[in-house]
């Protein structure tokens, strides 16, 4: 029984070599470069998956282009104003205090209401400030969602034929890692909403 199970134990061991041979012999013959099998993708074997860019489309699609200038310049109105504002405020404040120093004030009553009246003139600077930003917030929220409102109603003429089940977006690589370039469908999304734009 020990000489026969000794000669199992050979065959086994043979085998298990054998098939170790023809596995590594066969991700040779398959590999690329060394590296994992590659299976290259291709039109027959495509899956009904895509994948569009948002940040190329933020940058080449002329409707964001646009309304991302009409933010800046918006921006830039508000903070002029706000600065303008301010300088102001600056200059009424300093000549208050030269004024206070040098007791030019005819009464306590008056240096109190001029500065009380400062005081109102700054709090109106803030709050026109918030009323500036919320407004630009709103301006920006409302943007974005004609934006999205737009690349829906593109992509869904655009996958009216239903060649793609699902349609991912991709910030800066953040959301897909790897995927084959075929997959990417961001230059013929952002060149087909600019011409139906125009």
């Amino acid at each position: 029984m020990n000489k026969t199970q000794t000669i199992l134990n050979v065959v086994f061991a043979a085998a298990i070599v054998v098939l170790c041979v023809l596995v590594f012999a066969f991700r040779a013959d398959k590999t690329k470069d060394g590296g994992e099998m590659v299976i290259p993708v291709t039109e027959e074997n495509r899956m009904p998956v895509a994948f569009l860019n948002v940040d190329s489309l933020l940058v080449r699609y002329s409707f964001a282009q646009e309304a991302q200038d009409k933010l800046m310049s918006k921006q830039e109105d508000a903070r002029a104003k706000l600065n303008q504002n301010a300088r102001t405020l600056q200059n009424e404040m300093a000549d208050f205090q030269r004024k206070y120093e040098n007791n030019a004030f005819l009464s306590a009553e008056r240096a109190q209401s001029e500065y009380q009246r400062l005081q109102k003139k700054q709090q109106d600077l803030e709050d026109l400030e918030n009323k500036l930003a919320q407004e630009i917030m709103l301006e920006n929220q409302k943007l974005n969602i004609q934006l999205a409102d737009s690349l829906q109603a593109f992509l869904k003429d655009f996958n009216a034929d239903g060649r793609y089940q699902i349609i991912l977006s991709n910030n800066a690589k953040d959301n897909i890692l790897m995927a084959a370039e075929i997959y990417d469908i961001t230059d013929e999304v952002i060149d087909g909403m600019n011409a139906r734009r125009k």
